[in-house]
């Protein structure tokens, strides 16, 4: 069976811009970074847990290449805080909503491609 590199590939583009717009606007002790954060771990490990049944691949291995993603996200959030401007500090969150609209469609076509057993 080959094995599906792409399988959360949109959740992973979804988890960078999360991670992106976290660090960019991450604030001390802020109840906005607590849900961020919060955003960010159940982004993070709960498509593992919607796998199908075949061929789940082992946790680390799976986790690896989100936590890539992840430490990108927060590298650009980071380098989008130090550059500033007002231009820059609204791209992480308007291509957040879009991903995480794209996300959506893709997981609610999944859904609906479902036919019941006869």
């Amino acid at each position: 069976m080959a094995r599906k590199l792409d399988r959360s590939l949109d959740t992973r583009i979804l988890l960078f811009f999360l991670a992106a717009e976290l660090a960019r606007s991450a604030t001390f002790f802020g109840f906005d970074t607590l849900l961020f954060t919060i955003a960010a771990l159940t982004v993070l490990v709960l498509p593992y847990l919607l796998i199908e049944v075949d061929g789940v691949p082992a946790f680390a291995e799976w986790l690896r290449p989100r936590l890539v993603f992840a430490g990108s996200g927060i590298g650009a959030g980071v380098a989008l805080r130090v550059v500033g401007g007002d231009a820059a500090a609204g791209l992480p969150m308007a291509f957040l909503i879009i991903s995480a609209v794209v996300c959506s469609y893709i997981h609610i076509y999944g859904l609906l491609k479902l036919r019941l057993v006869k």
